[in-house]
């Protein structure tokens, strides 16, 4: 099998529209059924489930917990959240996986964690590549997606996207199963 894979030169979302472009490719044309897209705000998530408006796929938008930023505070827009269920897309708000327990626990104590370090480690292929290990995971948690399935994940670096990526997915549980099988396109 051969692969072209996009290189961005600087992350961010500007890269949004050909991630868009590539993740409706792996789907419509090379038959993935699933699609795992993270979203802060949801607009990264209306953008998915528009562009795969009509795919027999199932597609599950990955948002920050409800109090990430502080108490109460909710980051994704309610219209985000009508818009992508309207249009068939499922919706997950939960713990990141590398920002639970261990990280309050490593600002308080000043410690290194088992999380924190597979987090970094996931950093050096890059923080979208990072985010798209951690939503599929949530996602298998979650019961939204299978798990020991071919996913295409979609994140970005800080908004936006600019990372996909094709993953064997697992639970958190079951982290060290999981397996990026392929890199299809991140930032330089």
């Amino acid at each position: 099998m051969k692969r072209t894979v996009e290189y961005f030169e600087k992350p961010g979302p500007k890269n949004t529209g050909v991630c868009m472009d590539i993740l409706y490719g792996l789907i419509h044309d090379d038959g993935y059924e699933d699609a795992v897209v993270a979203s802060t705000s949801g607009q990264t998530g209306v953008l998915a489930a528009r562009r795969l408006r009509g795919e027999d796929l199932n597609l599950v938008v990955v948002a920050h917990s409800v109090g990430f930023l502080g108490p109460n505070q909710d980051q994704f827009s309610e219209d985000a959240y009508e818009e992508i269920t309207r249009l068939g897309g499922r919706i997950y708000k939960g713990t990141i996986l590398t920002h639970s327990i261990e990280t309050a626990l490593a600002e308080k104590f000043s410690g290194s964690y088992p999380t924190l370090l597979v987090a970094n480690t996931l950093r050096r292929f890059g923080q979208g590549l990072k985010v798209c290990c951690e939503i599929v995971m949530e996602a298998a948690d979650a019961g939204l997606v299978a798990e020991g399935k071919e996913v295409v994940a979609v994140a970005g670096t800080v908004s936006g996207a600019d990372t996909v990526a094709i993953i064997r997915s697992a639970a958190s549980k079951r982290f060290l199963d999981m397996y990026v099988s392929q890199i299809i396109a991140k930032p330089l």
